[in-house]
């Protein structure tokens, strides 16, 4: 039996085994940790003592076609607050009295985890030089506020060409799941609108980065390395800032006059000019208009509220491209090509106008705008005249054909279609036919069947037609084109540092309609004689350059009629089209007709006339 020194000398060897065993084990993992992960953990250790905030690159500027600057960038002096002076309320309530601003405001904006930990957080822009003075002076009693210099967007015409350029805005959520965020952070500013939003990709710029050292409580020691923002890439637009001004004004002069002929409630419209050959948007106007400079920093709850106001004819909305209103007799240049396409009617085809038509049957009677009837009158005289009885007959007889020529021939200039233009929010109006109709009254059988009257509604381009003012601008580009229909497009180039195009658009035929060269001739014929003979002599009375194009009085249940007109010039040489359409304005000759004529001068190189036209027909 072994002794008890025996017994204690084991017990000894077996601990002392268990000794070194744990500190074999602790050997390795030091050595693991020093030589085999030691870069590993030296990053780690960096990371927790770094610290790297972004610095934001500003965008590139937006230029019009001729590099005049519409959108660019200035420095503007702003507050920021560090985060962790989020809870020093005796700071904070001192700030307020500085700032002129609630508390909760500042303390919300501070609060924010959208950004970096130890990025400041802006809580105002443009602080005056009073207020900036004034934190300079004391700056140890605002710990952990700063003055920095920060780009923000600048407009140098103001809120001209707002909706065509855009506006800008923190990223959201929804966006930042997007693909085409996925280098974004939570508080980087993007364009939301417009082409602020459509280029965002070439004028949002690579940002630049700083680390700093921070002490064991997070507080910024000192700055180890900064690397400069990059700037975004310039883009250049094919807007004519000039005749984008002529524009916006006479948009404004429209709905002044439609204002003194009675029509109250016309408040809104659209123009757009167009370059035939090339499809390029010289100019785009939408009213009501909006300042594009509220969003800076972020819009206020109540300028947003007045903004989407029901009673505010929604001025963020660009009519130009997504207005859609029916075409009124806009659309018979369409319906009387398809006639002359497809042997329906001929040039010279002689119609019966008594003001009232019943060539549905006297249960379903018509009227023409001239209600005491045009007598015998020609094809060519009815696109002149706007006779309506003329184009009953045509759209009648397409009716019975039962094939639906007339809206797949629409279609091939591009109605019911999205023109395809570089800007977001384009709508695709609609050209109804039988699959429409009974689709749109799924749960109304009793309403599903194509009748007479809505073949009949759409030649004239009424019933259930909706087309935008880009799409009638694009259709007559198409027919003044030889039958080419250019897709419009907004951006010229994309420029690099060194003011070199490193993008361009290049023109591109959208369409080619099966249409007779023959058939456009007689169109193109017709559409000059609205102009020297016409329902538009009034409003052109006098031009100096040939102008070919068409009037529209469109009807809209419960509210006034709205005004069209469409035209391209000169007729015998084409070069521009222009489309103007005013929500309630009347008719199309006496107040769409001036502004169309406005913008064509400023496209001619012609004095700006306002002409004050008499109201003549439809």
């Amino acid at each position: 039996m072994p002794s008890f020194r025996q017994d204690l000398k084991g017990r000894f060897a077996v601990l002392a085994l268990v000794v070194l065993l744990v500190l074999g084990v602790l050997t390795l993992r030091l050595w693991s940790m020093q030589v085999i992960s030691g870069a590993e953990y030296t990053a780690m250790a960096d990371d927790n003592r770094v610290r790297e905030i972004t610095l934001d690159a500003p965008r590139g500027r937006i230029l019009d076609r001729y590099g005049l600057p519409l959108v660019t960038n200035r420095a503007t002096l702003a507050v920021s607050v560090a985060r962790s002076a989020r809870d020093d309320d005796d700071l904070l309530g001192r700030l307020s009295t500085v700032l002129g601003m609630p508390v909760a405001e500042i303390k919300e904006k501070v609060s924010s985890v959208k950004e970096e930990a130890l990025r400041p957080r802006v809580v105002i822009i443009d602080a005056s030089q009073q207020v900036v003075a004034y934190l300079s002076e004391h700056e140890s009693e605002f710990p952990g506020v700063e003055i920095q210099v920060i780009p923000e967007r600048e407009y140098p015409l103001g809120n001209m060409a707002a909706h065509v350029l855009g506006y800008t805005g923190e990223i959201s959520e929804d966006q930042l799941a997007e693909p085409a965020f996925v280098d974004y952070a939570s508080g980087d500013v993007v364009g939301k609108s417009g082409a602020e939003a459509q280029f965002e990709s070439a004028l949002q710029g690579d940002r630049g980065y700083r680390r700093i050292e921070v002490d064991a409580k997070g507080q910024p020691r000192r700055t180890i390395e900064e690397v400069e923002p990059i700037a975004g890439r310039d883009v250049v637009l094919t807007i004519d800032s000039n005749v984008q001004k002529v524009a916006e004004e006479a948009l404004q002069r429209a709905l002044q006059d439609a204002h003194k002929d009675g029509f109250i409630n016309a408040r809104a419209g659209a123009a757009v000019a167009l370059d035939i050959k090339t499809g390029e948007v010289l100019a785009m106007a939408s009213a009501p208009t909006y300042d594009p400079s509220l969003f800076l920093g972020g819009i206020s709850t109540a300028e947003w509220e007045k903004l989407t106001a029901k009673d505010s004819e929604y001025p963020l909305n660009n009519r130009a491209i997504t207005g859609l209103y029916p075409p009124a007799s806009t659309f018979k240049a369409m319906t009387g090509l398809a006639g002359l396409q497809y042997g329906v009617t001929k040039e010279w085809k002689v119609y019966d106008c008594q003001g009232r038509w019943v060539g549905m049957g006297e249960q379903w009677p018509k009227s023409c705008w001239d209600k005491s009837g045009h007598g015998n009158i020609s094809f060519h005289n009815g696109v002149v005249y706007s006779c309506d009885v003329v184009f009953y007959e045509i759209g009648y007889e397409f009716y019975k054909q039962k094939d639906e020529k007339l809206q797949s021939f629409a279609k091939q200039f591009g109605f019911g279609a999205k023109t395809g233009i570089d800007l977001p929010g384009e709508a695709a109006g609609r050209v109804p036919d039988a699959a429409w109709k009974r689709s749109f009254n799924e749960n109304y059988p009793e309403y599903q069947k194509w009748l007479p009257g809505d073949t009949v509604n759409l030649a004239i381009g009424q019933g259930d037609m909706l087309a935008t003012p880009l799409q009638i601008a694009a259709v007559y580009a198409g027919i003044a084109n030889d039958g080419k229909v250019m897709r419009p497009y907004v951006l010229m180039d994309v420029l690099d540092d060194k003011g070199q195009a490193v993008k361009s658009t290049k023109p591109e035929v959208s369409l080619t309609p099966e249409v007779s060269t023959a058939n456009l001739n007689i169109m193109r014929g017709s559409l000059r004689d609205v102009i020297t003979d016409g329902t538009a002599q009034g409003a052109f009375r006098g031009f100096a350059s040939t102008v070919a194009g068409k009037t529209g009085t469109a009807q809209v249940a419960k509210k006034d009629d709205y005004a069209w007109f469409v035209a391209y010039a000169p007729a015998n040489e084409p070069r521009y089209a222009v489309a103007v359409a005013i929500e309630q304005g009347g008719h199309g000759g006496s107040i769409a007709g001036p502004a169309a004529r406005e913008i064509l001068s400023a496209l001619l190189g012609l004095p700006i006339e306002h002409v004050r036209a008499v109201d003549v027909s439809r």
